[in-house]
């Protein structure tokens, strides 16, 4: 009897020290930011309102992370309704065609201190291309109401020729070269 209790007693422990973790993210603490270079002198800044985001992970360095990332294309906000509503339509994002833009990870490897290269496939549109984000981790804090959450940083540049973004091919106005930059909070699943 007392093996048997012994057994099991191991055995949940393997399974509790193992069990995959669940994080979900918490829009009011995230932003999900881009950056081109317009006119060859400047740039015009902007964001996506609405996402959703997710990653499982065992691993307390996170290594074996799955990490899953949706933004809504409608909601893409430059502060100009007009330049908005021209990136919604077909010259830019196709938004109601191609209503989600979808980042799936393949890898999350550790690199230096909190520093991680995030691998995946991003689609926009009807293309889907392997990027890979540098993240950088910023550790993880209890809220007031006790919630676990975790912070990233994470930064990539695309062209955005590579997904069917084809207006104005040249880039002389609108850079082909799109600089993302993602601050993320993560809250853990109780």
């Amino acid at each position: 009897m007392k093996r048997l209790f012994l057994f099991l007693l191991a055995t949940s422990l393997s399974v509790a020290t193992f069990a995959q973790t669940k994080w979900k993210v918490d829009p009011m603490h995230s932003f999900v930011n881009f950056s081109v270079k317009h006119s060859g002198i400047s740039f015009v800044d902007g964001s996506f309102k609405k996402f959703d985001g997710e990653f499982t992970s065992s691993k307390e360095d996170l290594t074996d992370a799955k990490i899953n990332f949706s933004a809504d294309v409608a909601s893409i906000n430059t502060s100009v309704d007009m330049r908005d509503n021209h990136l919604k339509s077909d010259d830019f994002f196709n938004a109601e065609k191609f209503p989600k833009m979808t980042f799936v990870s393949t890898s999350f490897k550790k690199t230096k201190g909190n520093g991680y290269a995030l691998t995946g496939k991003l689609t926009i549109r009807d293309v889907t291309k392997e990027v890979t984000f540098s993240v950088v981790y910023g550790g993880t804090a209890k809220d007031q109401q006790g919630n676990t959450k975790a912070g990233f940083s994470a930064s990539t540049t695309i062209n955005r020729l590579d997904y069917n973004i084809k207006y104005d091919p040249t880039g002389s106005g609108i850079a082909k070269d799109v600089n993302i930059v993602l601050n993320l909070q993560f809250v853990k699943a109780k």
